[in-house]
Order: C-alpha cells, then sequence, then structure tokens
C-alpha cells in the first residue's frame, strides 16, 4: 500500500508559529508532527510515501530524504494550495496500485491504519460527542452511504477523519471543480468513489487534527516524552548530581540539567538544550533543540521550540514559544482567567474558546520581551513583536 500524506499548507490557523516553520514541521515529542504521520502510516503496513509538499518544501525534504524507517520516499509539489484533492492529483504521477490518503498534521495510530489499509475504498472514522461540528457519516451496515457537512441533526456519531484507502482507478476522478470556498475538495472525490463501489469504513481509535496552538499542546501531551522514555531516569544527555528527574523523562544527548533543576514528566529535553540551575519544569514539557531555560525559571505543560531562550526569574504556563523567542528577566505569562470560563484565543483574526480552562500565550519567532513583562491569558504576539519593560501585554500585537 502507498500511503500520500499532505503536507503542504502553511498553517494559517497556527499563526505566526508557521511564519518560519511549516505546520507539518511543528514538534510534537521527539519528531515534527508529519513524521508521527509517516510513523503510523509505516506502522500500518504502507511499503512507501508519498510526500506532497509545498510551503516550507526543503525542510520536509531534509528531514526525511530518502527513506523513512526503511520505506522508500518520493515527494510531489503542490504549486499552489487548492485544496485537497488539488494536492493529491500532483501525487497522482507517483501512484501505480492502491493507496492511502492521510493529513500530514493529524494523529493517527498504526495499528487503526493497518485495518484502514486492509480494503479499498474506506474512510477512516472517528466517534465524538459532538459531531454537528465535522462532517458526519450517515451509514447503511457497513457501508458509508453520505457525508454530511456540519449537520444541525447528526445521524451517527462518527465523522471523517480525513484518512482514506482508495483502489488505483481513484486517480481517474481526481480532476473535481472548484467548492464555494475555491478549492477542489477531497470529499468531491469521495462521492465519486461512493458512485462506483460500496464505501467502507473502518473505526480509529486514536484521532486529532492538530490545526491550532492549543491542539499542538495536546498533541504533546499525548506524545510526550516520545521516542524511548526512562521511568524515573535519564536517556542520555547530561545531567548534575544535584538535579531531580520524577516521572518520564527524556534529556537527549547534548543537553544538560544544572544543579538545582526538577523535572516532572512527562518531558523531553531536546539535544543541545539546557536547563538551569534552579528551575522547575513540569507537565507535558518540550524544550527544544538548543532552547535555554535559566536560573528560577518554571516551565509548565508547555513547547519552547527551537532556539527560544527563558533566561531567568520567569514564570510559563501552557504556552508555546516559537523559534528563536527571548523572555527578558521576570517576564510571566498568565494561563487562567479568574472567572473560570475556559481561555479564548485569536485564530485568523476571531476570539474562539480554546476549551482550556489553562492556556497561557502563543508568541511567534523571534519574540523579544522587556524585563518584567506580564502577558495575559489567551495573548497572540505576531512574529518579532517586542515589549516595553514592565509593561502589561493585556491584547494582540
Amino acid at each position: 500500500m502507498q500511503a500520500v500524506i499532505l503536507a503542504a499548507g502553511r498553517g494559517t490557523r497556527m499563526g505566526p508559529l508557521t511564519e518560519t516553520t511549516p505546520k507539518p514541521m511543528l514538534p510534537v515529542a521527539d519528531a515534527p508532527l508529519v513524521g508521527h504521520v509517516a510513523d503510523a502510516a509505516v506502522e500500518g503496513g504502507a511499503d512507501e510515501l508519498v510526500l506532497t509538499v509545498g510551503y516550507g518544501a526543503e525542510r520536509i525534504r531534509d528531514h526525511f530524504g530518502e527513506a523513512h524507517r526503511g520505506v522508500p520516499v518520493r515527494y510531489a509539489v503542490q504549486e499552489s494550495q487548492r485544496g485537497t484533492a488539488d494536492a493529491l492529483a500532483a501525487a497522482a504521477p507517483h501512484l501505480d496500485d492502491e493507496f492511502a490518503v492521510l493529513n500530514g498534521d493529524s494523529l493517527y495510530r498504526g495499528a487503526d491504519l493497518a485495518r484502514l489499509f486492509d480494503a479499498t475504498p474506506q474512510i477512516g472514522a472517528y466517534r465524538v460527542s459532538n459531531p454537528s461540528q465535522y462532517g458526519v457519516l450517515t451509514v447503511d451496515g457497513d457501508a458509508v452511504t453520505g457525508v454530511r457537512e456540519k449537520p444541525a441533526d447528526p445521524a451517527t456519531d462518527l465523522v471523517n477523519a480525513g484518512v482514506y484507502s482508495f483502489p488505483a482507478e481513484t486517480v481517474d476522478l481526481l480532476d473535481v471543480p472548484e467548492s464555494e470556498r475555491g478549492e477542489r475538495e477531497l470529499t468531491d472525490v469521495l462521492e465519486r468513489v461512493m458512485r462506483r463501489a460500496d464505501l467502507g469504513y473502518a473505526v480509529l481509535e486514536e484521532w486529532m487534527d492538530v490545526g491550532r496552538p492549543w491542539e499542538l499542546l495536546e498533541a504533546n501531551e499525548r506524545r510526550l516524552p516520545g521516542g524511548s522514555a526512562a521511568r524515573d531516569g535519564v536517556a542520555g544527555g547530561g545531567v548534575h548530581p544535584d538535579a531531580t528527574l520524577r516521572g518520564d523523562v527524556v534529556v537527549e544527548e547534548g543537553a544538560t540539567v544544572g544543579p538545582g533543576v526538577v523535572v516532572e514528566g512527562p518531558a523531553r529535553l531536546r539535544s543541545g538544550c539546557s536547563v538551569g540551575p534552579n528551575a522547575y519544569v513540569r507537565g507535558a514539557t518540550l524544550i527544544g533543540e538548543r532552547a535555554r531555560v535559566g536560573h528560577a525559571v518554571e516551565i509548565k505543560n508547555s513547547v519552547l521550540m527551537a532556539g527560544a531562550t527563558v533566561g531567568h526569574l520567569s514564570y510559563v504556563g501552557d504556552s508555546v514559544l516559537g523559534r528563536s523567542v527571548n523572555l527578558g528577566a521576570g517576564t510571566n505569562v498568565a494561563n487562567l482567567r479568574h472567572d473560570g470560563e475556559p481561555v479564548r484565543a485569536t485564530v485568523k483574526g476571531d476570539r474562539v474558546s480554546t476549551g482550556r480552562r489553562k492556556f497561557g500565550a502563543v508568541l511567534g519567532p523571534g519574540v523579544k520581551t522587556g524585563i518584567q513583562t506580564g502577558i495575559n491569558a489567551g495573548v497572540t504576539l505576531s512574529a518579532g513583536a517586542r515589549t516595553e519593560p514592565g509593561e502589561m501585554v493585556l491584547r494582540d500585537r
């Protein structure tokens, strides 16, 4: 089974994190997001991967090279992002047999994909408590009879997880017209497939669409520490004898943990990062490559991307710090509303609920804060933003 992984999009809902990093390359535990997709595809039985790339294509090519876990990798280029059917059409010249289609920004389990790959055509389905927010499947026995987008009266709790297995001849059905939003949609291809054959479905045990910053946090909560975890211990790295590690903590080779540091897992400290002295890292936390956490800093349930620095005397909770962020001494990030309501954040210009009682800030690449800066819960700072010493940041900028 060939597996096509759609990884060409920029990921505007993740802004500003994707200003310098394509969404599929955002970090989740020990690999970029698309790396977890590729892992699941290989574990599910894929014998070749075809990655459709576009924005940030070289980053993706550099990560995978010509093979992933012994499975050949080929690349197709989607010149402009014109929808999922267009992305699949870009990969069509590489397809010569049955194939699967996966999104490069979702989490799957290999065992689930094995069942999906077992027959064609099939769609991956996932049970949710709020199906009216998704494309809902209508079914008759083992066959899918339709997919209704965000119905007010959903017929089932099964929703379209955006992952499919198709027979080879599906490549002849990809030339669908543009939808109302100006894109060529894979769901329109699906309708053509259903006219030719019964469409089965495989119910997935795990699926997560990672589209917004707080979902990147959740993805890390699910996957940390990643790779070979060390229960109450260390995998590689240099840990001072006066440091304390509890729970599932991985300190990669080339990372350092100074005296007086406490790390409570699940956590992963990536190669080249440094933590401490006297820092406290807790919750599901990822400290990225070459990131630095200094004296008397507390990091809780957060993602620090490569090169981010929280130098000293600061608190960062439930937040995502982009590449090369630098927080001045005494910078504190709030992560809780006093009224107990879920924190709201901005996505593509709209304030929406994160659904999380605790959520801090999203700091784009290159943000720098002055000393004693305070940042309110749910604030997003755009790439390269600056704050003044002692400033209280209550709104996005």
